[in-house]
């Protein structure tokens, strides 16, 4: 499944709880999603808190799917193609050059 038909699965879900209703409990704002983002992307961070391995993957699975659907519904909600944006950032970063930025 690709990225849109995932962004779709989640909008679905979304309309489905009623959170884009204007008196939903969860509005979906840009400011609402980047915040849960952020949180889920720390608990992603607390299973490393004091080990380098994986202790839990079935719980970092959950955590990282967590990060990937706030990410999908923050670009839907911006109105920017993940997708496009994920390619192009790649090119970008294709042509830097990462260790030279850390020099000097």
């Amino acid at each position: 499944m690709d990225i849109n038909k995932l962004t779709q699965k989640m909008d679905d879900f979304v309309e489905s709880k009623g959170w884009y209703k204007p008196d939903s409990p969860r509005p979906q704002t840009p400011r609402n999603l980047a915040v849960s983002l952020s949180l889920e992307a720390i608990e992603v961070m607390e299973h490393f808190q004091w080990t380098e391995k994986i202790l839990n993957k079935e719980e970092l699975a959950s955590e990282l799917a967590d990060v990937a659907l706030y990410l999908f519904q923050l670009a839907s909600i911006a109105d920017i193609d993940l997708e496009k944006a994920i390619l192009k950032k790649l090119e970008i970063n294709k042509m830097r050059e990462w260790d030279k930025e850390n020099e000097g």
